[in-house]
């Protein structure tokens, strides 16, 4: 049972590029049960590389649930887009814009969390796919979350995390990981995620934009 459980639990990048494949509609629209499964993928792409990255997997864990809650929920057809979540929530006051302190899980709110460790996620991933074999990963990763997470993290969080980054294992062993074969086909898969995960960023982007709700507490 150990190791059933322990296999499935293995990445594949091919879980990830089917997930996103998957998460538009041909309008677009960005369906919410596969944006949670490509979250799964990425999870245990984090996880497979030990505990480096656990601040993020950890959050990133949370939130899905969260959003499983809601997808699973009474509401649940409210939430079978990322659009029609944000028509919901905002139509019904579920959104806390303005409260300091406190405040009470939206879909919206879950989901923003996610979406800025997503860039994180993808410009990482970009990067180890442009790589030469002599690339330091350390270096890589660092870059990606500067330009991306580390503006929503407090400077005590940020110095952990570049500290951690420092004993990431060679780019030999991301690849490994990825489980899809040699190099070359680790790079064409990663050419084949890349895109697609990130245009589903710049369509959730683009909406929260239009609602503004990147600033949400």
């Amino acid at each position: 049972m150990a190791g059933s459980e322990a296999a499935e639990e293995k990445f594949c990048l091919q879980e990830v590029v089917d997930a996103y494949r998957l998460c538009l509609s041909p309008e677009k629209e960005v369906y919410l049960e596969h944006y949670i499964a490509g979250w799964r993928a990425l999870v245990k792409f984090l996880n497979s590389l030990g505990s480096v990255f656990g601040f993020i997997a950890v959050e990133a864990l949370t939130k899905i649930q969260t959003l499983v809650t809601f997808l699973n929920g009474e509401n649940g057809s409210q939430y079978s887009t990322l659009q029609s979540m944000v028509k919901y929530e905002l139509d019904n006051e579920l959104v806390d814009l303005t409260t300091r302190g406190p405040h009470p899980e939206s879909g919206c709110r879950t989901l923003l969390r996610l979406h800025r460790a997503l860039r994180f996620l993808e410009l990482f991933l970009e990067r180890l796919r442009v790589s030469t074999e002599d690339s330091k990963t350390s270096v890589m990763c660092t870059e990606a979350y500067n330009e991306s997470l580390a503006q929503h993290h407090l400077y005590a969080v940020q110095k952990v995390a570049c500290l951690a980054f420092l004993v990431l294992p060679g780019r030999p062993t991301f690849f490994e990981v990825m489980n899809v074969g040699p190099p070359e086909q680790v790079v064409s898969m990663l050419g084949e995620a890349v895109p697609l995960i990130s245009e589903v960023y710049k369509i959730t982007e683009e909406l929260y934009a239009e609602h503004n709700l990147h600033d949400l507490p």
